[in-house]
């Protein structure tokens, strides 16, 4: 069992950490429940505090619903072309 040392320490279980994915330099949270806390890896973040995915939100050029551009990157079906004639 984990103990807390002098300067407020605990060594979370190798087991936790490898089922968890918890690495070196990742942020977690203690949530405070009924019956205790919880630990919770934190979300990614980027350094200067976004989400790593925030600087690709809305830079697509494209009229067509993100649900048919989700199926057609995944070929769900083919992509047809109208005829010009």
């Amino acid at each position: 069992m984990p103990r807390v040392t002098d300067d407020g320490s605990v060594t979370i279980p190798a087991e936790v950490r490898e089922t968890w994915g918890i690495e070196p330099g990742d942020e977690v949270t203690f949530e405070s429940t009924d019956g205790g806390y919880v630990l919770r890896k934190a979300a990614p973040k980027t350094e200067d505090g976004e989400g790593p995915f925030e600087k690709y939100r809305g830079s697509t050029d494209s009229d067509q619903p993100m649900h048919e551009r989700m199926r057609r990157l995944r070929g769900r079906y083919p992509f047809y072309e109208m005829d010009p004639d």
